[in-house]
């Protein structure tokens, strides 16, 4: 691959652990590391909290779901909005964002074959496409659906992930901007004032819980909040990024939004969010279909994130800050469902995660133009002193789940 354009502004542009990375997370986290009672969640995941019990506040949603939500009556106020919104004139009447997931496709799928609605499809392209989630998002629409996708300019993509490795410790950054930012852009320019998403991600695998009895997703304070963590991409300009190489990550001014009165909300709130059951849906009826290699690497699972070949390099780099990798998320959603026990959940975290994304790792470097050594720079400046040491010259974590 091509060199890497980086402006003068932002050579050198580097944080280590005493720095920025400081700023945006850890003084927030607990300093003691704490595992759930219930699940194999740590304490050092951002926003989630421990109740006296020692249990964290996804488990207790799990309960809330299970015991005391009316699903019938969540069914009912779902119906009505679509009712207030629903069109048959042929113009499209709300906005499915869709990767070609197990998720957002049984989401879209049932927007339209379920409720006769009429929703528009829009997909933002992963950094860089695995086969097999190309097939699934083109599988999707092949169901029935009009779409729109946004490629950005491979060199603003590439220039941002490197940024968002670098600075932020995550590489997925950049492709969360363009996820949450595209379907406002699309919404606006077709006047669609009806966004659904799939699951609120802060309740369901924990965080932050202040929307946790509301539908509606703020399309400025929770999209700052939770998911344009550390730096907006209007920020990036100050380093020297060219505004033309933001404009597709960047979120419409609130006042657009608001003239509008668009909705953003989560199928989550009104069906019982359970992602094993998504993944039958969807096999059945957008043709979906599960990693061919088997488990991904960093998990078990075979069903879930299989659209990017770079996802792996978010879980790990995300290992190094919080001690928390991608089986951990697997594990502990399943645990809440059902289909595992604790017991089994600890096994397959303590067998599974951290494990290094090695199958695409070559690809990885060559785009974000960065050598082996870098990287592991990078990584190690980003692991964190409380649940990390080195011993005989090896990482070592200091507290796994038991």
């Amino acid at each position: 691959m091509e060199k890497l354009i980086i402006p003068e502004e932002i050579k050198g542009l580097y944080v280590d652990a005493a720095g920025n990375y400081n700023h945006i997370y850890r003084d927030k986290i607990p300093k003691t590391v704490k595992f759930c009672k219930k699940c194999v969640l740590s304490n050092q995941r951002p926003r989630v909290f421990f109740d006296e019990e020692g249990v964290c506040s996804a488990c207790r949603y799990a309960e809330v779901k299970d015991t005391k939500i009316n699903w019938e009556g969540r069914e009912k106020i779902l119906k009505n909005i679509l009712n207030k919104y629903r069109r048959k004139d042929g113009h499209y009447d709300c906005i499915a964002p869709v990767s070609g997931g197990k998720d957002s496709g049984r989401v879209a799928h049932q927007l339209k074959y379920k409720y006769d609605m009429n929703p528009l499809t829009v997909t933002f392209a992963p950094i860089r496409w695995t086969d097999i989630g190309w097939r699934n998002l083109r599988s999707l629409i092949d169901t029935g659906f009009d779409n729109i996708l946004c490629i950005p300019n491979t060199q603003a993509y590439r220039l941002l992930v490197r940024l968002s490795t670098e600075y932020l410790g995550d590489p997925f950054q950049s492709f969360v901007y363009g996820v949450k930012a595209f379907p406002l852009q699309m919404a606006i320019k077709y006047k669609i004032p009806l966004i659904f998403y799939g699951e609120n991600g802060e309740v369901e695998y924990g965080g932050d819980m202040r929307n946790v009895d509301s539908f509606e997703h703020n399309a400025s304070d929770d999209l700052k909040d939770h998911y344009f963590k550390g730096m907006m991409p209007d920020e990036w300009e100050k380093f020297g990024v060219r505004n033309d190489y933001l404009r597709p990550f960047q979120v419409p001014p609130v006042e657009q939004v608001e003239k509008l009165g668009i909705k953003c909300t989560w199928w989550s709130f009104f069906k019982k969010w359970i992602p094993q059951e998504n993944y039958y849906y969807s096999s059945e009826h957008t043709g979906f279909k599960p990693n061919p290699d088997g488990r991904s690497e960093g998990t078990y699972s075979k069903y879930a994130s299989l659209d990017d070949k770079f996802d792996g390099f978010h879980y790990y780099l995300g290992f190094m800050k919080f001690g928390i990798g991608r089986s951990t998320s697997d594990a502990a959603h399943e645990i809440r469902d059902g289909h595992i026990t604790r017991e089994e959940g600890v096994r397959l975290v303590r067998k599974y995660d951290g494990e290094f994304p090695a199958k695409h790792f070559k690809e990885f470097l060559d785009y974000i133009d960065i050598t082996e050594d870098y990287f592991w720079k990078i990584a190690d400046k980003f692991r964190n002193p409380l649940i990390w040491e080195k011993i005989n010259g090896e990482w070592k974590l200091k507290h796994q789940v038991k």
